[in-house]
């Protein structure tokens, strides 16, 4: 029997993060450089801690703090790690573990063992932090220590600096390092494009392993296990990169379905959309992939109207990113589009325009087109410092306004839903009534919605489609009776002459 993968989880090389870190050195140089400011002192980056549930002693899964996974790769709790200025040399503090460790938990692992495992050029332990960086400074007054503490404009929450016992005997600077060390995440090196594409590989063929066994009389968590089961079991992906979002009838129009109060536990009904959105993540660096599709594997007349309204939005999009082009004009891109399509199925009448002007849009697609994507699902850094927010409906979701850049991974995910909470005021509004047909879309009550996700990496004169499910509705439905749909490896390009 074959194997229902052709993929295999890749290694990670540790170079990785090596590049990451000299890449952050040779910004935060020149930033310093430019700011007339002396080229000494540490960089210095706490990672997460390991969590246990409320007041028990079970401990959650852990998962590393997501920059300082960017900087150093540790998989392992309670680290902390430090870049020195002057030298460009890269320190890591390991916890130093009680003897009772080895008992419960396995060997203790020397100080050399995480030196060469992640090629930094020293290994301490993290009591030992002051007197290490101390002894290292080689310049006059207190030691400065940059340390991470900014603003994450998606989660409106603050990165957390380092501390440690002895910190009051150092200078701290708490402003310069947490925009330069965003912007350095922002865009994809090669080595990091190859983990976000093995993560979409495995995802892509997890999502058709879940199409061609969806049934009706199913529960939404069974789809969902089925693409837990299938990223964990052939690559090696312990984490997702996000809940699973796994709608079917008329929570497709939940925006985020799937959290603990609506648990992806409805029944598949004969004549129900899917909307499934799950990605999985592979060392650190995620997925982002939204999969829409009848559970009975065969789309009606209505399905197929919304379906590829939503399809030309997500292909006209792709179509057009480039360098230097605005992620806002994008959004209305996709916008117009939809709207178009919903006019020509005669479930909008009027001048295509004046809904634009109106906003009208927002009423079927009120979240943002797309987001960058990397370590984090809604990576860091869409918005800059003084960057100002669209305010208007549907603008004002959008977790980037930002002109795109070579070297970007940035997800297109372009929506069409029939949410009362906003369409049953648009159709009453004396502004916008009129351009309702009201007798045609009154049947799309109940629909739910349809969404079409793909993770896109920007390339120095297009772009490169990072997913590879089917989405055309002849293969989708081609998939569903059992056609093959393989998915390869995928080679990454170069990006700017690096691998």
């Amino acid at each position: 029997m074959a194997s229902p993968s052709c993929l295999s989880p890749p290694e990670v090389p540790m170079e990785l993060h090596v590049a990451n870190r000299k890449k952050l050195l040779e910004s935060f140089r020149d930033h310093l450089s430019q700011s007339s400011r002396p080229l000494h002192g540490f960089v210095l980056l706490q990672g997460g801690e390991e969590q246990t549930r409320y007041c028990t002693d079970h401990a959650e899964l852990f998962r590393q703090e997501s920059y300082f996974a960017y900087l150093f790769g540790v998989q392992e709790p309670g680290f902390c790690g430090a870049i020195d200025i002057a030298t460009g040399e890269s320190l890591l503090f390991a916890p130093r573990l009680p003897a009772e460790y080895a008992v419960w938990l396995g060997k203790i692992k020397p100080l050399s063992y995480f030196k060469e495992k992640y090629m930094v050029s020293s290994a301490y332990y993290t009591d030992e932090i002051a007197r290490v960086l101390h002894d290292q400074y080689q310049g006059p007054g207190k030691p400065l220590l940059y340390l991470l503490h900014g603003l994450n404009t998606d989660s409106n929450n603050f990165s957390k600096p380092a501390d440690f016992e002895g910190i009051d005997k150092f200078a701290t600077d708490l402003n310069a390092l947490h925009p330069i060390l965003t912007e350095c995440r922002v865009l994809k090196s090669g080595l990091e494009l190859a983990l976000i594409q093995f993560a979409n590989d495995i995802s892509s063929e997890a999502h058709i392993e879940v199409m061609r066994k969806t049934k009706v009389g199913m529960k939404e968590y069974q789809l969902e296990s089925l693409f837990l089961h299938h990223t964990y079991m052939y690559g090696g992906c312990r984490h997702c990169s996000y809940t699973c979002i796994c709608a079917t009838g008329d929570n497709s129009a939940v925006l985020h379905y799937g959290h603990a109060a609506a648990p992806n536990d409805r029944t598949l009904e004969d004549g129900d959309m899917a909307l499934l959105d799950m990605g999985a993540e592979y060392h650190f660096y995620g997925s982002d992939i939204t999969c829409s599709f009848p559970v009975n594997g065969k789309f009606t007349h209505d399905q197929s109207l919304v379906y590829n309204a939503v399809l030309r939005a997500h292909n006209a999009v792709i179509s057009s990113m480039r360098p230097g082009v605005n992620w806002v004009d994008m959004h209305k891109l996709a916008e117009r589009t939809i709207l178009e399509s919903l006019k020509e199925g005669h479930l909008l009448v009027g001048d295509v325009d004046a809904m634009v002007n109106e906003r009208l849009g927002a009423v079927f697609m009120p979240h943002g087109l797309g987001h960058l994507l990397g370590i984090d699902t809604h990576d860091p850094g869409g918005y800059l410092k003084g960057a100002e927010r669209p305010k208007e409906p549907g603008l004002k979701s959008l977790r980037t306004s930002r002109d795109l850049l070579e070297g970007m991974v940035i997800t297109v995910e372009p929506g069409c839903y029939f949410i009362e909470a906003l369409l049953l005021p648009a159709m009453e509004n004396t502004q916008t009534s009129k351009y309702f047909n009201h007798e045609q879309i009154s049947r799309f009550r109940g629909f739910g919605g349809v969404r079409i996700e793909s993770d896109v990496y920007v390339t120095s004169d297009g772009c490169l489609n990072m997913t590879k499910c089917p989405r055309e509705i002849r293969d989708i439905e081609a998939v569903m009776a059992g056609a093959p749909w393989p998915i390869k490896p995928t080679s990454i390009p170069s990006v700017n002459g690096k691998a």
